[in-house]
């Protein structure tokens, strides 16, 4: 009894392991090969439990996530301009055909990465020989992109691989380049605040001279307003002053004299050399006299 147990036991440990070595399962993130003798018999695309014969086949994955190959170090490329630029960019890219990616490379991401690398190498050579560095920079910098990227993942998908992006992260000029540029834009930069410092000094000219002008202008107008009022009051006055001479001439001559006087004996030290028979003194030798007596 104790024979037939054991040996039960036995049978059902192999049968576990032999069921354990036929049996696989393949995640949602991967792809599957089947080989049989070294050469591939089936392809599992979907996820779920699978069989194959123990010893006698073997089963290798494949990631088929989306994985970044970021280049090391910047690479150099000449545009149209006949300038040396230094791109830094990254590729975008996951296995779409493992029995293919198998074949074309032995499934080693190594050898895929450099040959993507090489495709968008040349790709990013080709454009951007053809185009100045402003287009490369903004003005067409999409456009290089997709053409890259669909010229990169066709030759990709001859080694069961899909380019999914391919992006310049920074375009920079060489040490030598920049300074040059730099000095460049710095004497254009002068240029432009020269031009425009002559440009407000001439401005300044023209609004200065305007308004000396009207200045000139103003004084004059202002002149001869004060001019033309001050000869209406002299008229004003010398009618008045006739007026007043007509209806009583004795006192007129009376008014002016005392004007006279108060003008003349206005300071202390104020000295007059007169005749003492003059008519400037009518009215002080007598009072009278402006009464007409």
């Amino acid at each position: 009894m104790n024979k037939h147990l054991g040996t039960l036991l036995i049978v059902l440990l192999v049968a576990l392991v032999v069921l354990s070595a036929s049996m696989f399962t393949v995640d949602q993130r991967q792809n599957a090969l089947v080989f049989q003798l070294g050469e591939v018999v089936s392809v599992k695309t979907k996820p779920g439990l699978y069989f194959k014969l123990p010893l006698v086949q073997n089963v290798r994955f494949f990631d088929t996530r989306i994985q970044t190959l970021d280049s090391v170090d910047p690479e150099r490329f000449i545009t149209s301009e006949k300038k040396n630029v230094l791109v830094d960019s990254f590729i975008k890219w996951r296995v779409i055909d493992a029995k293919q990616f198998y074949v074309s490379v032995g499934g080693d991401e190594n050898r895929a990465q450099i040959r993507l690398s090489q495709a968008v190498n040349d790709g990013l050579r080709a454009e951007f020989g053809k185009r100045t560095i402003n287009d490369v920079v903004s003005g067409q910098r999409d456009e290089v992109m997709n053409l890259i990227r669909a010229k990169a993942d066709q030759d990709a998908r001859k080694i069961g691989v899909q380019v999914v992006d391919v992006r310049i992260k920074r375009v920079d000029l060489p040490e030598t380049v920049s300074e040059n540029v730099y000095r460049r834009m710095e004497a254009e930069r002068k240029q432009v605040a020269n031009q425009l410092r002559s440009t407000g000094a001439a401005e300044a000219e023209k609004i200065k001279a305007d308004a000396d002008r009207q200045k000139e202008v103003i004084i004059a107008e202002a002149y001869r307003d004060a001019q033309r009022i001050k000869g209406e009051g002299d008229a004003k006055a010398s009618a008045i002053y006739a007026a007043a001479y007509g209806r009583n001439p004795e006192f007129y001559a009376f008014y002016r004299s005392m004007q006279a006087y108060r003008e003349s004996f206005k300071n202390k030290s104020d000295v007059m050399v007169l005749d003492p028979s003059a008519d400037f003194f009518k009215y002080m030798k007598n009072p009278r006299a402006a009464g007409g007596k």
